[in-house]
This record gives structure tokens, sequence and C-alpha cells, in this order.
């Protein structure tokens, strides 16, 4: 692909996925902040792309962000109730059991959904899609739940995500995830450095 065409790509795209990529571009930056607000843009964002990706056949991804319009509302009502006297949440280690579960959980989805994906449509990328998929509702629980690691989940997603709407033209989109991809591990540091402040006064407080 030359420069012109990859400009081309960019100018061409339509106004509703670029509003979906500035939402996006806005809920990662306040997750990164650990703002509830996060979910408001990222409601947007998620009911955006259902109509996106069910354009460019990506059918997996169009039935995540079905599900991550629920997840908006589900993460808004658990982060509503852990809330800081800042504001802001608090950022939970989790278990290696825990995420063991989880990405057996991703491994087994993304192998089922592409079978069924191949098998029966027309979706372009049917394993990458799935892995995604899977993957991307696997971060979601654990960001819902304000787990550390859920970054280091969405940072894989990412690293797919973007060669999969590259191929499918989806410029905007494309750029919109290698934001995420350095967001991602901004947002790992951001919230392990939380995690130690906040281990570091419960042990001054239980030392008092």
């Amino acid at each position: 692909m030359n420069a012109a065409e990859w400009f081309q790509g960019f100018a061409g795209a339509s106004p509703v996925e670029w509003v979906a990529t500035i939402c996006g571009f806005l809920c990662v930056y306040l997750i990164i902040r650990r703002s509830i607000w996060c979910f408001f843009f990222g409601f947007i964002q998620v009911s955006l792309y259902t109509w996106i990706f069910f354009g460019v056949k990506l059918y997996s991804d169009m039935m995540l962000h079905v599900f991550y319009m629920g997840f908006q509302i589900y993460g808004w009502r658990v982060w509503s109730k852990s809330k800081d006297p800042s504001g802001h949440i608090q950022v939970s280690k989790g278990s290696v059991n825990e995420y063991l579960f989880w990405f057996a959980v991703a491994i087994v989805s993304t192998v089922a959904l592409g079978s069924y994906m191949s098998a029966n449509t027309d979706a372009s990328f049917p394993y990458p899609d799935a892995f995604t998929t899977s993957a991307s509702l696997v971060a979601q629980w654990l960001l819902s739940h304000k787990k550390l690691l859920n970054w280091s989940v969405w940072i894989v997603v990412d690293i797919v995500a973007i060669a999969i709407y590259w191929q499918k033209g989806l410029f905007p989109t494309s750029a919109l995830y290698f934001c995420f991809l350095i967001m991602s591990c901004i947002g790992q540091y951001q919230w392990l450095m939380n995690l130690r402040h906040q281990q570091q006064l419960d042990l001054a407080r239980e030392n008092t």
C-alpha cells in the first residue's frame, strides 16, 4: 500500500468511524485515570462499532460489541461502589488461579467461535477475529472488576486487532488500536503504581 492509498483510507473514513474512534480514545484515557466516566464514552464507542463491524463482515467483533454495551452498564455499577475519597476506583491484584481460569476460557472460546464462524458464515479472518472477541470479553470482565492484569490481555488483543483492521481498510480504527496499545502499556504501569501505593497505605495503617 502506497502513501496515497493510506491517506485516502483515512480521508475516506465515515464520520461514524471517526466519532467511534474519538470516543474510544477518551474511554481508554479515562480508564487509565480510573475515572468512572470511561463507561459513558465506552458505551457510545461500542454502539457505533457494532454497526461498523456488521458492514465489513467482522461478525465476531460485531457480537463482541453487543456484549460490550452490557459491560459498560455493568462496569459503571461495579465501579460506582468502589470509589475512593478522590472519586477514583481502587485497583485489585487478582490471583494466579483466577488468571489461569480466564486464560483457558479465552483459548477454548476462540477455537469454538472461530470454528463456527469459519464453517457457517462468510466472516473475514474467523480465528483471529474470534480471538479478539473472546480475549476482549475476558479483558472487559477483568477491567470491570478492577483487576490489574486486564491491561496485559488488552495489549495482546490490540496487537492482533491492529493487523485485522488494517487489512480490512479500517485505517482510523487501526490507528486507534495502535493508540490503545500504547495506552494499555501506560495503563498497566499506572495501575501497578496505584496498587503498590495502596499496599503501602494498608501496611502503614496496620503498623499504627
